[in-house]
């Protein structure tokens, strides 16, 4: 099944770190792992998309703004067809919901869960 973006359902869309110093974790994985980092302006700070060959592999963002509240650990991002349906589906079967549903934009949206054995990852449904 995929969504009216051809992303395939269920597949894992994106990964993210966010720490509170994204600008020495960023510097450490591109020497630790040859990632560039390219910054992504977040207004009075930079976040930063890691590429590897001229392509986004990852990100590193600040704890600030709308990200204060994710833990500090790489996050997947799985993508879902029908984000309201998945979220109604977590907590009818044990999980928790971190955070609300948020708007990224023009990008799509998405929520921070936690399952039943205390596992942490992001729902997303893309625009």
């Amino acid at each position: 099944m995929t969504d009216k973006e051809g992303t395939i359902n269920g597949t894992i869309g994106w990964i993210d770190l966010t720490v509170p110093n994204a600008e020495n974790v960023k510097d450490f994985y591109a020497e630790v792992t040859g990632w560039k980092p390219e910054p992504v302006s977040m207004g009075d700070y930079n976040d930063y998309n890691m590429t590897a060959n001229g392509e986004p592999k990852a990100g590193v963002c600040h704890k600030k703004g709308s990200n204060k509240d994710i833990p500090s650990q790489w996050m997947i991002y799985i993508n879902v067809a029908d984000l309201d349906k998945s979220v109604a589906a977590v907590t009818e079967n044990g999980g928790k919901l971190l955070s609300g549903i948020k708007s990224m934009g023009a990008y799509g949206r998405t929520c921070y869960i936690e399952d039943p054995a205390g596992a942490v990852c992001a729902l997303f449904e893309p625009a």
